[in-house]
């Protein structure tokens, strides 16, 4: 069950020591609409193998950057154990992208401007050191911030729809989202400390609150459109609001209500994304993941070379 603590600052029951674990899939019996029947559900969802695996390199690349302003040493481990998994969670959606294309939906012309969007526009400047050096960091690490607030709000929904299995959803591709969602719930409090350790100012979390929002609806809505149109299976594919909010309230998709309530949750200003999501939830479904327990298996000291 979702935690349900509210405004009462850091949870620290929901803290956990993180480790990335080095999960594979076979994507060879899932089939393009991956949703039986659902076209929409699926696109709209398989827009995070577009956005994801620019967005955590980048994560990463910020956050090794960082590691300098960093005092506290607990929070320092944490980081490092946040930087793992999202380089994990880059590589799996990563080898997704293949299985599409062999399926007749080549994303290239998409991941093109994505990753033209987080290697330029929010990539590194040339910049003095000193306060502008320093500002333009900041600023990204504020922005990864925000955006794991959306992150971890997605891994909860996805821990919770049962909806997707009662569907027949592919059981492979559930177990990524669901590996990737519980470890998003896992280590959603980091991004957060960070912020907080190394600025923390109000003012900037709000202003980097509204470019995320705005840019990830943006992103989104283009790579479901660009799935749709692509689609090789599709006569016709189209889609909007109105079908996102229908798939919505049936429990296919996050419901809007949700998203809209999720806004104040981030601004309020006694908000610790502790007091949302489920750490037990989200460990638990790791110690039964299929893909998780084999890379568990791989990796024990006994396990046999070839494994490994």
């Amino acid at each position: 069950m979702p935690n349900t603590t509210k405004g009462v600052g850091p949870v620290a029951s929901e803290h956990t020591p993180l480790k990335a674990r080095k999960v594979s899939f076979a994507w060879e019996e899932t089939p393009l609409h991956w949703v039986p029947g659902d076209p929409f559900t699926t696109h709209t969802i398989n827009v995070l193998h577009l956005l994801l695996p620019a967005g955590e390199r980048w994560f990463v690349h910020v956050y090794q950057q960082v590691l300098p302003y960093i005092r506290d040493e607990k929070l320092r481990e944490d980081v490092i154990g946040f930087i793992g998994q999202e380089a994990m969670h880059a590589q799996a959606h990563d080898e997704v992208l293949p299985h599409l294309r062999e399926q007749g939906l080549d994303p290239t012309p998409y991941t093109a401007q994505v990753d033209w969007m987080f290697e330029k526009m929010l990539g590194d400047r040339t910049l003095p050191p000193g306060r502008a050096r320093r500002w333009w960091l900041m600023e990204r690490v504020a922005l990864i911030a925000a955006i794991e607030h959306y992150t971890a709000f997605l891994g909860d929904w996805v821990l919770n729809a049962e909806r997707l299995d009662e569907v027949g959803a592919d059981p492979t591709m559930l177990d990524l989202l669901r590996w990737h969602g519980a470890e998003e719930v896992e280590h959603r409090s980091v991004a957060f400390d960070l912020f907080q350790h190394v600025d923390g100012g109000y003012r900037r979390r709000a202003r980097t609150w509204a470019t995320a929002f705005g840019a990830l609806l943006f992103l989104w809505q283009r790579g479901v459109r660009f799935f749709l149109e692509n689609d090789p299976t599709l006569l016709e594919g189209k889609g909007g609001f109105t079908e996102f909010y229908r798939k919505g309230r049936a429990g296919m998709l996050p419901s809007t209500p949700a998203i809209l309530k999720s806004v104040p949750t981030y601004l309020h200003r006694g908000y610790h994304p502790s007091q949302e999501g489920s750490t037990a939830q989200a460990v638990s479904y790791l110690a039964s993941s299929p893909a998780a327990l084999a890379a568990e298996a791989a990796t024990a000291p006994d396990a046999p070379k070839d494994a490994r």
